[in-house]
């Protein structure tokens, strides 16, 4: 799905809070930058890594929409948005995947066992089998690795060529 869509000129928005807020900051730094090869950056936004903004809608409406505004304002059909969230249940993080395939953009949820309330919101829902925040993140890491590895090599070739 990631592939398709930077091959279609989308581009990628991904959020969370916490520690998943830094995963997104993480995935991007790996999709703009490069992950295993030198390659043309791929358009992909985290959504939390812009503090003013993040800060001011809270303050001024609500942290509960702060993605789904950005959704809103950055987001049109062929783009696809990346929540994370451990529990699942993040108000905001739920509120900004649906916002996301409201607006006709391809959703993946990165949580933990079971999905909480974005399994039924996300057009692919990777769920960590496992219990408790730290060992979720453990295996997100190791997800959104391979998956980056995947579109590089897809859009790129395999290391060396």
């Amino acid at each position: 799905m990631l592939t398709k869509t930077f091959q279609d000129g989308g581009k990628l928005l991904v959020f969370g809070n916490g520690g998943s807020a830094a995963d997104a900051q993480h995935i991007c730094g790996e999709l703009v930058g490069r992950f295993n090869m030198e390659r043309p950056g791929l358009p992909a936004i985290a959504l939390a890594g812009t503090p003013a903004l993040v800060t001011a809608w809270g303050n001024d409406h609500t942290f509960e929409t702060v993605f789904e505004r950005q959704i809103q304002a950055l987001g049109k059909p062929g783009d696809a948005a990346w929540a994370i969230s451990t529990s699942g249940n993040s108000p905001n993080v739920v509120l900004g995947c649906e916002r996301a395939r409201r607006a006709g953009l391809k959703t993946i949820g990165l949580t933990g066992a079971g999905g909480g309330k974005l399994a039924g919101c996300c057009d692919i829902l990777l769920a960590a089998p496992a219990q408790g925040t730290p060992r979720i993140q453990e295996v997100h890491l190791v997800t959104y690795h391979a998956i980056c590895a995947g579109v590089e090599a897809n859009l790129s070739g395999p290391p060396g060529t």
